[in-house]
């Protein structure tokens, strides 16, 4: 049996739980208010690493967990929607995740130039490669709070994520706009 029938059965599996009904009644107001951003490697996974439920984090995934222009729209949007639908409703915090050993591939020319070869944007693509969480998860958090879409109520912070331990670090302590 492949892989799509076996979680089309894991689905029907799961419709027949009542998991779905614990889900959030306004959808952009998460359970536990927090939205993540991390990387879209299978080892991060955010429902894990934080002991998630369904319903409980919106979560943006990214290559190396990279703040983009999009993933700002996204967010400014969400923002939007919480402003004008829930107003009274608490604000959520939103963790930005970077990892250790990410980046494996980015930094080796010929893979990239590879890439480009196929049409794809290796600058851009090199531009996205975490190294140092260190220096990674900073700039991406000053991204968000200067985002001026992005609401100033929003608590912003970052962390380095290792795959060994399964630990976090945090690199920067929830802030946001507002706070200055």
């Amino acid at each position: 049996m492949g892989t799509i029938d076996d979680l089309l059965q894991r689905n029907v599996r799961f419709a027949a739980t009542d998991a779905k009904d614990r889900v959030p009644v306004i959808p952009f107001v998460p359970n536990q208010q927090l939205y993540v951003i991390t990387c879209l490697d299978p080892r991060v996974d955010p429902a894990f690493i934080f002991g998630l439920a369904l319903g409980d984090a919106v979560v943006a995934r990214t290559l190396g967990g990279r703040v983009t222009p999009a993933v700002i729209q996204d967010l400014a949007w969400i923002s939007y929607l919480h402003e004008v639908k829930a107003p009274d409703a608490d604000w959520f915090d939103l963790a930005v995740v970077h990892h250790t050993g990410c980046g494996r591939g980015l930094d080796d020319d010929a893979l990239l130039r590879g890439f480009a070869e196929r049409g794809g944007d290796d600058v851009a693509l090199a531009e996205q490669a975490v190294f140092d969480p260190a220096q990674t998860v900073p700039a991406d958090v000053r991204k968000l709070i200067d985002a001026p879409l992005v609401s100033a109520k929003i608590k912003i912070s970052g962390y380095e994520y290792d795959v060994e331990t399964g630990l976090l670090k945090t690199l920067v302590p929830p802030k946001s706009r507002a706070d200055g």
